[in-house]
């Protein structure tokens, strides 16, 4: 069995679909569902009440995402944790097949699962990505993985078409053994938003346990969820966790080429892009979340605030 988490924030029917899949195909293998909602104001958070084997917790205030699912794995005590993604859903034999593949007895020391995603198109995603070095996170700052994708930490070049161990997978649809949750005490609360899924694959594999992208089931991801409604605090939440991330994981020259290369280059890099492709809304938000990050700045170097 396992305990389904999902945090929603403001996912409407986003959310309604999520949960009627989980009903529909998890049933047979879901202990329990726990949502928790981050202080949502559209009222998604009632959308719960409809289904009654489901537990709401309410938080009333946005915690994030590492905050708020490490509430609702405490809300259980199964084998197995699935965090979901509300903006996600499940396909027949989605949940019975990854467990089915972690209990076999070869992948005792697979700490994490993922499986092959599909968006609305049925295309398969590209959800699987490397642990980041410092030159993977200076070339996308800088654009450079555009053209040799390879020295990015995003798998672009690869068609997601087998099953194979990989540094990490999506947090849209992350099956982890509890024993693991538990031995690395969740997800670092201190990444509201974006990273600290990969975070936790990296203390994992630190640990000894490995990731598994799982192509013999499917589930369903929109992509982007929720936060396309605030784009601009979207992407101050992302150059955030990637300073955050550099500087607990890298060197100090490392982490010190990331924070120079996202504070100098990327804002210049994000405006000539927007520029070419016309699109005044998308230079907006570069320069609204970097005027957020600018901000954030000196609260952390001084403070050692991160959220």
């Amino acid at each position: 069995m396992l305990d389904v988490v999902v945090v929603n924030w403001n996912a409407g029917a986003q959310l309604r679909a999520c949960l009627e899949s989980i009903a529909k195909c998890g049933s047979d293998v879901v202990k329990r569902t726990v949502v928790v909602d981050n202080g949502s104001s559209d009222g998604s958070d009632a959308i719960v009440e409809d289904f009654p084997n489901v537990t709401l917790v309410r938080a009333n205030e946005n915690l994030g995402f590492g905050k708020a699912s490490n509430l609702g794995a405490a809300h259980g005590d199964s084998e197995f944790l699935l965090f979901l993604n509300p903006d996600a859903a499940l396909y027949p034999g989605t949940l019975r097949k990854s467990l089915e593949f972690m209990r076999e007895s070869t992948n005792t020391k697979v700490g994490i699962c993922g499986v092959q995603l599909l968006d609305k198109s049925r295309h398969v995603a590209r959800s699987c990505a490397r642990f980041p070095s410092a030159l993977g996170f200076v070339a996308y700052a800088s654009g450079l993985d555009r053209i040799y994708p390879r020295l990015g930490h995003f798998m672009v070049e690869w068609d997601h078409g087998q099953t194979r161990q990989v540094d990490h997978v999506i947090g849209a649809f992350f099956l982890v053994r509890r024993q693991v949750f538990d031995a690395l005490s969740g997800f670092d609360e201190r990444f509201f938003l974006y990273l600290e899924d990969l975070d936790f694959s990296l203390r994992a594999r630190k640990q000894g346990w490995s990731s598994i992208y799982l192509t013999s089931t499917q589930a369903f991801h929109a992509g982007g969820g929720t936060s396309n409604q605030i784009k601009d605090r979207r992407l101050f939440y992302s150059l955030r966790s990637r300073l955050l991330y550099a500087f607990k994981h890298f060197t100090a020259y490392g982490a010190t080429a990331v924070l120079a290369t996202t504070l100098l280059i990327e804002p210049l890099s994000r405006s000539g892009l927007a520029l070419v492709q016309g699109s005044i809304p998308r230079l907006r938000e570069t320069w609204m979340a970097y005027g957020m990050l600018w901000r954030w700045l000196p609260q952390w170097v001084l403070q050692g605030q991160t959220r």
